[in-house]
This record gives C-alpha cells, structure tokens and sequence, in this order.
C-alpha cells in the first residue's frame, strides 16, 4: 500500500498570488516527509485549485495555463487540476482542449451534472466534444488521461482529473493505492466472512496512522485535512490488481457472471471500515491501470458495458477505456448520458475518462509505452447517436429512487 497522491487544495488567486503557492509548496514537502517518515510511500504530491471559471476570465486561460503549471512546479508539486467546467457557462467546456494541448502536467474535467442535481444535456455533449477534440492533441489519444468528465462529484476527492477545491482555505486529502490490502486479504482468507473482517481491520490499521499524521500536520500549519479516499486503486502489476483480488474471491475471469457479486462484495465490505472520509470510497476499475482488467479486456471478456454496470454498485465510473480512433461525440454522448443517469438514480459520483485512440480500431492492440499502464485491446463502444428528446438541451431532474 502506498498513498498515490497527497492532494493540496488551494485557491491561487489571479493574479497569481505567488506566496500562497509558497507555502503550499513548503507544506507539501513536510507533509510529504511526514508520511514517508511513518512508513507510507508517496508516489506524488499535487495540487488542485476551484474550477478555473470561478478565478479566470476567458481572457486569461491561456496565461494562467503557463504561469500556473511553472510556478506549481517550482514549488514540487507533480500535477495540478485547474477543475472542472461549470454548466452555468458552456463556453468553459469548449477551451479545455486547447488548454490541455498547452500543457503538460494539468489536468481538467467538466461537469454533467448542475448544482441543482440535474443531468445538463448540453453539458454531456460538451464533455464528449472535449474528449473528441483532445484525442488527437498527443500520440493514442493520451492528453485524454488529462480529462474527465464528471457526473455528481463534490469538491474535494484527490484522486486526478476529478480532483477540485472550493473557498479559499487551503486543505489536503490523501489518494491511497491499496489494490494489494485486497490482494493480500482474499488470497488467503478461509471465508468471505474472513475475507471481509480481514479488510475492515487493514484498512481501519492503515488509515487510524494516516489520520493521526493528517490531524497532526492540520493543526501545525493550518491546512485543513478533508480526508481519505481509500478507493482500492491498482497499479499494473497482479500483486497489486483490483481486478485480481475480485478473482481471489472466486469469480473465473473478471466480465463473466458473478463479477457483480464480488464488486458489490468488495465494496460493501469498504463501506463498513470507519475512518474520516472524503472522495469515492469505492472500487477503481481503470482497464488500463490494472493488468488483470486489461488482460481481460484484450480478451474479450470484459466490455465497457460491464463496466458500466459495475458502477452500479462499486466504483468510479468509466477509466482509462481504450476506444475506438473514428468514435464519434455522438457516441460518446450516449455513454457518458447514461453514467450521469446511474450516477444521480444512485446518489453517487461517477467519472468517466474515456480514450479514442487515433487510428485504431476495436480489437487492435492498445500499444502504450507507459509504466503506469497494462496494454489491452481497444474496446468496442456499442452506441449509436441519440435522438429525439433525448438529444435536446434540456436540463433533466433525476431523483433517488424512494425507498
């Protein structure tokens, strides 16, 4: 287990305030040593900021782009999120692109939902217009790990791109890659009575020592702690697989029936650690960040739709998901329609990182170069365009369902 991000929220002002990004940086590399000190890893330390509209005109994106990535990197910060697009101006989704092609290290999103709880269909196709224009900015469509789009997310989850503050009070949460807490679990517990009880104890051991650390550093130097989000990520090797730790349990090949069963398994089993929260809480499934999702991926085992369903009672959403070069907005429309539906019927917030590939077509091999991926083959995306009422612009109310 290590923490795959310490995410500092901070507001840099406009113009920059170069003093706050200062003390952000000196917070960041004690806060950095704290938790290396007792134990825990840290693979980055990042910075996310409100959504971009609320601090910038249009005028200025392009040299608050520069400033902010230099100076936030002067400071050893790895990434930094500018936030998502707001609803409220859909102006806001059609700059990222060229954003995201001016940089290097900054992440966005958009989001599809409003304030009020509704799906925005004008701003589900502006996040599928986004991810059209950004696939070919880098070589197989990769400035789209750069941006997601989001469906009922609320500030302050570290994991990247969905990562945003609010306010201006600086804060921090941490981003744990713990896939192998699961791994190490399920491989060798006797029942799923053990297997669940044996999670519960890693996760609440873990996370009691970084509460301590984060209280600790909050109250030394004024950052507030948000939180844990103790999302099971993986990294692309099997020790630490999500995909293969849901197998531990029994199920033959991560797509096939029982899948289901095991997610909810999993997850259910997260929601009863106690432990101050923040972010998803769930289960991250990124096909090409898991060897065993991209193994079964390439084999045709796990589809999209799949995925999509295992939303339903886990994870994140839709990440990291190999496509198709000639996939059309209209189709991205389409999918990226249906996990806002899950997201608010569910009461719960989905992402969706989805990755055309230039040039590919589904079943070809995906063909990164990149330590932090596991190849697969490009998915089919079984969507056709919308029509009728559903491909208006209408702002749709979506309630929990009663119970």
């Amino acid at each position: 287990m290590r923490i795959r991000s310490i995410t500092h929220f901070i507001h840099p002002r406009w113009p920059i305030n170069q003093l706050v990004l200062q003390k952000a940086g000196i917070f960041s590399r004690d806060s950095k040593n704290a938790f290396e000190s007792a134990g825990y890893p840290v693979q980055t330390v990042r910075m996310a900021t409100p959504s971009f509209t609320s601090y910038l005109e249009s005028e200025d994106y392009a040299k608050a782009v520069t400033q902010i990535e230099v100076l936030a990197h002067s400071e050893g910060f790895d990434y930094v999120s500018l936030g998502p697009a707001i609803t409220e101006d859909i102006d806001s989704y059609r700059a990222i692109p060229e954003m995201l092609g001016n940089s290097g290290n900054l992440f966005f999103s958009g989001h599809m939902t409003t304030p009020r709880g509704e799906v925005s269909l004008p701003a589900v196709r502006a996040c599928a217009e986004v991810m059209h224009k950004t696939a070919p900015l880098e070589k197989h469509g990769f400035a789209n790990l750069r941006f997601a789009a989001l469906a009922n997310v609320p500030p302050f989850a570290p994991f990247f791109p969905a990562a945003y503050g609010e306010g201006k009070k600086p804060g921090f949460a941490l981003a744990i890659e713990a896939a192998d807490l699961a791994v190490e679990v399920f491989s060798s517990a006797k029942s799923l009575k053990d297997a669940r009880a044996g999670l519960i104890d890693a996760v609440e051991t873990h996370a009691k020592n970084l509460e301590e650390i984060g209280e600790h550093l909050a109250t030394m130097y004024g950052f507030e702690f948000k939180g844990i989000d103790f999302t099971l990520a993986p990294f692309p090797t099997q020790a630490i697989s999500l995909g293969h730790a849901l197998e531990c349990l029994g199920v033959p090949a991560l797509g096939l029936h029982g899948s289901l069963a095991a997610a909810a398994f999993l997850t259910d089993t997260l929601d009863r650690a106690n432990f101050k929260r923040t972010g998803f809480n769930g289960l991250m499934m990124p096909l090409l960040e898991d060897s065993t999702l991209a193994k079964r991926g390439g084999e045709g085992v796990l589809s999209i739709t799949d995925l999509l369903m295992y939303s339903a009672v886990c994870g994140t959403g839709l990440d990291t998901i190999p496509l198709p070069g000639d996939t059309s907005v209209e189709a991205l429309q389409a999918v990226l329609l249906d996990l806002t539906a899950l997201s608010l019927r569910l009461d719960k917030p989905l992402t969706a990182r989805l990755m055309p590939i230039p040039g590919l077509n589904a079943g070809d091999d995906t063909g990164f170069d990149f330590e932090f991926f596991a190849n697969s083959k490009v998915l089919a995306l079984p969507a056709n365009p919308l029509t009728g009422l559903l491909a208006g612009d209408e702002e749709i109310s979506i309630a929990p369902r009663i119970r």
